[in-house]
């Protein structure tokens, strides 16, 4: 007969090991328990474990704009910064990295990596310098990046971005989004739905999906009342003097973008498994986001960037 065991009595390198092999969620639901259980919950040996090995690394890349340091000690406070103060940090705050062309965090349920590619980053078919009568670069109080892409006047609408494998989580399901703003004369999104996927590059032939980037869930009829892009708008559609459309089409949410807790707007791109460290883990996973066949001109899109971050589960 197997006696009772109190793993409160079991030594605290033990119980901290049992406590690591958990999640941060579990973790600290478990410093509620008891005691000793609160001293191991909380202790650098549970929660270093919590934080990617890689995170040193990454923060040797950052920018001195979003400087976080990874060291147990803190240079702004007299006493040590625990580990668990430190993976906080990075959930809560993005870390610019590349140049300041990426952000970096955790997610804070589960520790697994998180970025955003900025749309410096991303390849923007007529964004270059000389085409600038297509795209502009502008900078918002509310991005995380210096300079966002404003989208004038295109028909051909094409953005692209890459992520080396190596830099995700392990054994991770991951989604990817575009990040972006629509200005109050933005048109062009509504009836024309675009192209989006996530595959890695040189492998099967990714899934594609349509999805349309109106927020307004196709409600909204374009008018065109002039030669010019800065002509055309979506300022009280359904009342102002034009051709509307025929009738409303069928709303599937999954096809329209959701407005995130900073302001800006989503869509997902796709999803992907980042299979563990036994697969090679070597290619590039890249995210695209295309409406190039309806031939229609299109504007008042601002492009924040593209965002990859693990599956919520339900």
């Amino acid at each position: 007969m197997v006696d009772h065991i109190d793993l409160q009595n079991l030594p605290e390198e033990c119980l901290a090991n049992v406590v690591s092999l958990t999640t941060p969620r579990d973790a600290c639901r478990l410093s509620s328990v008891s005691r000793s259980f609160k001293s191991v919950s909380e202790s650098d040996a549970v929660w270093d474990r919590f934080i990617p090995p890689e995170t040193h690394t990454i923060l040797s890349l950052q920018s001195p704009s979003s400087s976080v340091s990874s060291s147990p000690s803190s240079t702004s406070n007299s006493k040590s910064k625990s580990k668990k103060e430190l993976y906080l940090t990075l959930c809560d705050k993005q870390v610019l990295i590349e140049q300041g062309k990426m952000s970096f965090s955790l997610d804070k349920s589960s520790g697994k990596k998180c970025y955003m590619i900025s749309a410096r980053a991303l390849s923007i078919v007529w964004a270059g310098a000389d085409t600038p009568d297509y795209w502009k670069w502008i900078s918002l109080p509310d991005s995380r990046f210096e300079e966002v892409a404003e989208l004038l006047m295109v028909c051909w609408l094409e953005i692209r971005g890459k992520i080396g494998r190596r830099m995700l989580s392990p054994s991770t399901l991951y989604k990817a989004y575009l990040v972006f703003k629509l200005t109050a004369r933005a048109y062009g999104f509504d009836h024309h739905p675009a192209e989006v996927w996530v595959g890695m590059l040189g492998g099967e032939e990714p899934t594609r999906h349509r999805v349309f980037l109106d927020a307004e869930r196709g409600q909204n009829t374009a008018y065109h009342i002039g030669p010019g892009p800065r002509l055309i708008g979506l300022i009280n559609r359904r009342h102002f003097l034009g051709f509307q459309s025929s009738q409303p089409r069928e709303i599937n949410e999954a096809q329209y973008p959701k407005e995130r807790d900073d302001g800006w707007l989503e869509i997902e791109l796709g999803e992907f498994f980042c299979l563990g460290g036994g697969d090679g883990g070597d290619g590039e996973l890249e995210m695209a986001c295309l409406e190039v066949t309806s031939g229609h001109s299109k504007g008042g899109l601002i492009v924040q960037g593209i965002e990859i971050r693990p599956k919520i589960k339900d």
